[in-house]
């Protein structure tokens, strides 16, 4: 993934932790010569993202990702794994507890501040702890926080300061969930450090493991983002994650729909209400979304008609970027308590305690599944 520093001479970039380079522009790390004496050194890539909030198209082996988190196994850390709220399945990494081995996990839950502010956050807490171990997690803690609103970040220093006991951290998380945003704040309040990580919406914006040295000689290691192709947002054009990811406070949407209606997620998604008594049903999806609501009948034809214009995004320029469509039939069982969620676009809480059958359309790969209620 990175190149020896003996050959480059020109050390890791401050931003993403790549071994940076001058000899090839359309490789990770690249730095122009004329630009190597600059102080801190940061990789074109990382200047891009930084002042014109451009991510070029530079990708590394998602295969030494992997390789990274299975070192970790062999080492004596404390493993923080921070996962987006908000995607909380798709930024999960499976598998995780066999990469660290031995090693305790503390599960740093961001993006808390997206959910309304009568969000019980006790129950929300109980649900974190019961979707992790679901999926073979054991967890030392459950810290929920905000890394953009500075909420619960003490709580996180707290969590680390308590289970690391003398060893290395190691930061591990999927693309896009906060990471280096959360490092950063580490960098700022308890390192003399001169230097920031990159931080972007774009997904995989850290590059290589980011050492961050501790006043014990011990280090936190911000390690790069795994990449799942089954979150949403791994798939849009980059012009399309700004109607994905919400920025502020979900204002939930309440749809009264009878069976044999849809609703369209610009031209990212579709609910179908197949059969069931009418009901409501809550959107939790980001603030720029399109919803637009149709009969079941008509929602091919009008697909087919406005999808690029009126159904966006994406753009008809974008379409052929975004997988097909594939039909996902879930049904929603009786007693109101559970969610339709659609990886990377939220989810769509069904209020009804009859239950129902639906269809829901997204992109190939995107994960789509029923899961318990999480507000």
């Amino acid at each position: 993934m990175t190149q020896d520093n003996t050959t480059t001479g020109l050390g890791g970039c401050a931003g993403c932790g790549i071994a940076l380079q001058s000899e090839a522009a359309d490789k990770p790390g690249f730095l122009p010569q004329s630009a190597a004496s600059r102080q801190p050194a940061i990789c074109q890539r990382c200047f891009r993202i930084k002042n014109y909030n451009d991510a070029s198209s530079v990708t590394v082996d998602q295969n030494e990702f992997v390789k990274l988190l299975s070192g970790i196994g062999a080492t004596n850390s404390l493993v923080v794994h921070i996962v987006d709220l908000f995607d909380f399945e798709g930024s999960l990494i499976s598998g995780l507890q066999r990469f660290v081995g031995g090693n305790p996990v503390l599960l740093v839950v961001n993006k808390t501040d997206l959910l309304p502010k009568s969000t019980n956050l006790n129950r929300l807490r109980n649900w974190v702890q019961k979707q992790a171990k679901a999926q073979g997690l054991r967890t030392v803690d459950v810290v929920l926080c905000s890394a953009m609103r500075n909420t619960g970040f003490d709580r996180v220093i707290e969590a680390i300061q308590t289970y690391r006991e003398g060893r290395d951290v190691y930061v591990v998380g999927a693309t896009n969930v906060g990471k280096s945003t959360l490092i950063n704040r580490l960098i700022r309040d308890y390192s003399d450090l001169d230097r920031e990580l990159t931080v972007s919406r774009y997904p995989g914006t850290t590059l290589d493991a980011v050492r961050i040295p501790l006043d014990d000689g011990k280090a936190i290691v911000d390690t790069p983002g795994i990449v799942y192709a089954s979150r949403m947002t791994e798939l849009v054009p980059r012009s399309v994650l700004h109607a994905l990811l919400p920025e502020k406070p979900l204002k939930p949407l309440v749809y009264q729909l009878e069976e044999g209606q849809s609703l369209f997620f610009g031209g990212l998604a579709r609910f179908d209400f197949v059969v069931g008594k009418p009901q409501s049903f809550t959107l939790y999806v980001a603030p720029a979304m399109k919803v637009h609501r149709t009969k079941l009948e008509r929602a091919d034809e009008l697909y087919a008609k406005h999808k690029g214009e009126m159904l966006s995004p994406p753009s008809k320029e974008e379409l052929d970027e975004i997988p097909v469509w594939t039909r996902h039939t879930l049904r929603i069982p009786p007693g109101g308590n559970s969610d339709v969620y659609i990886s990377g676009l939220g989810w769509i809480h069904a209020n009804g305690e009859a239950g129902a059958h639906t269809d829901v359309y997204a992109p190939k790969g995107v994960k789509v599944l029923v899961r318990e209620a999480l507000i």
